[in-house]
């Protein structure tokens, strides 16, 4: 089964907790789908990970830069897996069908929005009926990640 964490963000947007994530992963020699919600996020991940930080970047491609074999993380708004990634990341209210595809599944979500909240807590019931080992992490004040259940 998917090992599949849940992470609650409450300190840090989405952007800088999810370019950490995906530095872990390209660590790891893992390679990375990040499924976006809304199409329009694609676009403003695409910039972020290309200038968050001053003196490097995270290789990664969308659609439009074809090739997605050749990019070890990938965005998109779809349901797939082209870059053969290891891990997928769900984010702004994406769900995948296809979560057993991946070693594991990451799905972050705004604790301070009530619609995010109440998907990620009808997703944990749903992955948990289906057998997959899921874990909660919470950020604390300082903005360290907790494991809560």
């Amino acid at each position: 089964m998917t090992e599949v964490l849940f992470y609650h963000l409450q300190n840090a947007p989405l952007e800088r907790a999810l370019s950490q994530l995906l530095e872990a992963s390209l660590k790891r020699e893992w390679r990375a789908v990040v499924k976006s919600g809304r199409a329009e996020r694609v676009e403003e991940l695409n910039n972020h990970l290309w200038t968050y930080q001053r003196d490097s970047f995270l290789p990664h491609g969308t659609a439009e830069d074809g090739s997605p074999d050749v990019h070890p993380v990938y965005l998109t708004v779809e349901d797939e897996n082209p870059n053969g990634a290891h891990v997928l990341f769900l984010v702004h209210g994406a769900t995948s069908g296809r979560i057993g595809d991946f070693n594991r599944c990451v799905l972050m979500f705004d604790g301070g929005d009530e619609e995010a909240l109440g998907l990620a807590r009808s997703q944990w019931k749903e992955l948990k009926s289906a057998g997959h080992d899921a874990t909660y992490w919470q950020q604390n004040d300082e903005g360290r990640w907790e494991k809560k259940a």
